[in-house]
């Protein structure tokens, strides 16, 4: 049958230059969640590499070190168990004399095990959660959990803010942590 004119069903070209636009689209949205999460982990593992700097310089003793990865006006808080049992918030307006402690020579070396390290980070802004168990060479001398907030400036990622819980019972330590210190 003749209508009168050809009726064209499919329009090849203009369908190929449709199907690049669609997969060059698809492509686009398929990579953006994986740059994002690229940047997010690159991001993250900055703010991990302050905190095993933190460790790393408690360990070697190095206050210089220690020093480095905080930020000018830093504070402390531990929150424990008095002899009591009563629940005690210790807090400190300055890191010097952690950094004082750290730095004064000792012969032990102090090994703070961290595991279940969480980071959230929001533009400039960031914190971290860890279980941690500290050992005074191969002693264990307590358990807790270590809460940091970290900013990042123009030096990069610093903690300004750094808490602890303290307990010398009640902890869950993985046993490759405990093998390490026997």
């Amino acid at each position: 049958m003749y209508f009168g004119r050809r009726m064209r069903l499919f329009n090849f070209p203009g369908m190929i230059a449709m199907t690049k636009n669609i997969r060059f689209v698809l492509l686009i949205m398929l990579l953006t969640p994986g740059l994002s999460q690229a940047q997010e982990s690159g991001e993250e593992n900055a703010v991990r590499e302050v905190i095993t700097r933190l460790f790393t310089g408690m360990e070697k003793g190095d206050s210089a070190m220690v020093h480095a990865v905080f930020t000018e006006q830093v504070t402390l808080a531990t929150a424990f168990r008095d002899k009591n049992k009563n629940p005690v918030l210790r807090r400190e307006a300055s890191v010097e004399d952690f950094l004082k402690a750290v730095g004064t020579p000792h012969k032990e070396v102090w090994h703070e095990e961290t595991w279940n390290l969480k980071v959230q980070i929001d533009d400039d802004f960031a914190q971290a959660w860890c279980d941690y168990a500290f050992y005074i060479d191969n002693t264990f001398s307590h358990c807790g959990v270590d809460a940091f907030q970290l900013h990042k400036g123009k030096d990069g990622w610093k903690i300004f803010h750094l808490a602890d819980t303290r307990r010398k019972e009640g902890c869950e330590i993985p046993k490759p942590v405990k093998n390490k210190h026997r």
